[in-house]
């Protein structure tokens, strides 16, 4: 039993190990200069790209992200032939936002440019690469990556700036950036980590809950308490053998969501959440499951695994016993416990939580162990329980309905990622639409599978759930439309790829510079909606049309707040150039985009898109920060948080 417990124990303290940084950085480079011959120089320029993630190549149309390009400040005994020339061609893909072919890389690439040399012990090459990134997610602004080659060609020497770890910005004293632009601590900023953590584990705790309804599970719950009250000779034994049981199966679960965490970690859990054939897999996975649901077939383990546990729990005596017995359990109603685990674990992978499906899957085995505790503490409860019958199936085929629609959710993600167009919004909710009308048909016992049996009448509670099933689909209707549709605005594709919308958002008044915002703010008494965005952040769009055009959404940032935005992106150049200190390095700001990208890294240590903060007229954080989530009522409660604070 302790042994147990300190296992339950590590685990958890795993579970609650997540940590998470603003400050992103999906490139890193690792650049070099050699003599190829007395007459011949190559610099080399190798970005390793995190996963999830794409550098924008060198050739971009206009209009679109900016692309990446190395700029040379000084060059001596130097003279270049040719053009910088990546190791393999980008990827090019029509992205529907900008209307334009776009073109990237994706894992590694290495850009070499070519070099006659005219004075081998003058050789000199100062300045820095540019360049842009983005995830299916958030983007990074236009971002300086210096580089100085110096001395005798063949012992020249690197200054990579990728050494230098943005999270620490400093700043010179000498720089003389307004105080508006002090840091901020973000430390008590909302932390959608955590929150997504309480949604998976949430999330979990119900698919538990729902595991429990299942012709698999539900005649268990009798049989293994009896046979606890029976073998154990005495009440309080039977009570602590059922409770060892259901700890018991807390620590398959649990163990088996950390071995998942374990296998992926969190960089590839991010990609999974982003990439297209991931999503295609995922849907197709859940599509199978429903159709088992529907009782087509049943997904079942080797029955060899199960006789062996089984026969381990008879051949061993003690705690050790119960723990096969556990095992067991777990194994045979696999059939019905499978696919709700497999779309929990979907679900929590796709979130890019490391510790996702560790907490879901002690949320799941908590709700699946609590019967089995609480029937043994008061077994005459057991009388009180529904017997075993055709509602059973009846559940498993609701499920195979809310798997089917949550299966397009993936298949969304991979429609918008290689533009097929085969998935819009009207699309969707059209589907959607016909699988909760179908869903309220079956309640109604209008709609029968091949395991049901015949329903002669409707109890109330099933009543309701039809009832409820049926509205739900009226209430997407207005969807093929362009209704906003804030229930379902986490599943359901953007309004722009809406082919007939009848929608039309509002329009902001808003300010392109931080400085002059926050002097009108001060004027009028107001606080300040500050947006951190770009030309080529698609998501940015996506939050402006789903979120911004939202008529509460509207009204509220109207009447409350001086809103401004900053496009970090922005390539007109400044007046006069900005000097500053980064990392220990001086940097030389000599564009908008750069002035407001380091104004977001200085003060708020972040550095993606979108990026939301509340401000008073001296800098001062109110509420966020707030990221992309098209989530309007999370929005809401960011934005009125900071009018409650200026209040004060």
């Amino acid at each position: 039993m302790r042994y147990l417990i300190s296992l339950l124990l590590a685990a958890a303290s795993l579970v609650m190990c997540a940590q998470q940084d603003d400050i992103k950085t999906p490139i890193t480079w690792d650049n070099s200069f050699e003599m190829v011959s007395d007459t011949e120089a190559v610099a080399s320029f190798t970005a390793t790209i995190d996963n999830g993630w794409h550098l924008y190549s060198t050739q971009l149309p206009d209009g679109g992200p900016s692309p990446t390009v190395v700029v040379w400040d000084k060059i001596s005994g130097l003279e270049p032939t040719g053009d910088l020339t990546p190791d393999h061609a980008p990827i090019e893909k029509v992205d529907e936002m900008f209307e334009l072919t776009l073109s990237w890389w994706e894992q590694k690439v290495t850009l070499t440019q070519h070099f006659k040399v005219t004075d081998p012990s003058t050789v000199l090459l100062e300045g820095y690469v540019e360049y842009s990134s983005c995830n299916d997610e958030t983007c990074i602004p236009p971002t300086k990556e210096p580089f100085t080659f110096s001395g005798n060609a063949s012992a020249a020497t690197t200054d990579n700036a990728s050494e230098q770890d943005a999270a620490n910005a400093q700043l010179s004293a000498a720089s003389g950036l307004p105080a508006t632009w002090t840091p901020v601590d973000t430390s008590g900023a909302e932390d959608s980590q955590s929150g997504s953590l309480w949604y998976i584990f949430l999330g979990g705790f119900l698919g538990g809950l729902l595991a429990l309804l299942t012709p698999c599970v539900w005649p268990m719950i009798p049989l293994t308490v009896s046979f606890f009250l029976k073998k154990s000779g005495s009440r309080a034994k039977s009570i602590l053998n059922a409770s060892v049981y259901g700890l018991s199966i807390i620590i398959i679960y649990l163990l088996l969501g950390l071995i998942i965490t374990l296998a992926f970690g969190a960089s590839a859990l991010n990609e999974l959440s982003t990439n297209a054939v991931f999503n295609v897999f995922f849907f197709l996975m859940l599509v199978v499951f429903a159709i088992s649901f529907f009782g087509a077939f049943d997904i079942t383990l080797p029955s060899s695994w199960s006789n062996h546990i089984d026969s381990r729990a008879g051949n061993t005596t003690g705690f050790l016993s119960i723990f096969f017995m556990a095992f067991t359990l777990t194994l045979v109603s696999f059939s019905c416990t499978g696919p709700i685990i497999g779309t929990l674990l979907v679900e929590a992978a796709t979130m890019g939580n490391m510790t996702g499906p560790a907490v879901g899957m002690f949320g799941f085995a908590l709700a699946l162990a609590i019967p089995f505790s609480l029937f043994s503490l008061f077994p005459s409860m057991l009388k009180e329980m529904p017997k075993s019958g055709g509602w059973l199936n009846s559940v498993k085929v609701v499920l195979g309905f809310i798997e089917l629609a949550l299966s397009l959710k993936f298949l969304s993600v991979a429609d918008l990622t290689y533009h097929w167009h085969i998935l819009d919004r009207e699309v969707f909710v059209s589907l959607w639409i016909v699988i909760f009308f179908l869903l309220g048909i079956y309640l109604l016992g209008k709609l029968r599978f091949s395991h049901d049996s015949e329903t002669k009448t409707i109890g109330t509670f099933r009543f309701f759930l039809a009832m409820i099933s049926l509205a739900f689909s009226v209430y997407l209707l207005p969807g093929l439309w362009g209704a906003p549709l804030k229930a379902i605005s986490a599943f359901a594709p953007p309004l722009t790829t809406q082919d007939f919308n009848l929608y039309e958002g509002g329009k902001f008044i808003e300010f392109d510079n931080y400085d002059e915002a926050l002097s009108y703010a001060d004027e009028h008494s107001m606080p300040v909606f500050v947006d951190f965005s770009g030309f080529g952040c698609t998501n940015c769009r996506k939050m402006e049309t789903a979120v911004f055009e939202n008529s509460e959404v509207e009204k509220l940032i109207q009447e409350n707040f001086v809103m401004v935005k900053l496009m970090v992106d922005d390539r007109k150049p400044l007046a006069q150039p900005m000097n500053v200190v980064e990392n220990g390095k001086k940097l030389t700001l000599t564009t908008v985009g750069e002035r407001w990208s380091y104004l977001q890294r200085y003060k708020f240590a972040a550095n993606s898109q979108p990026y939301y903060v509340v401000v008073n007229s001296k800098g001062d954080m109110l509420s966020g920060p707030y990221s992309y989530n098209e989530d309007i009522e999370k929005f809401l409660n960011f934005l009125q948080k900071g009018v409650d604070e200026f209040n004060k």
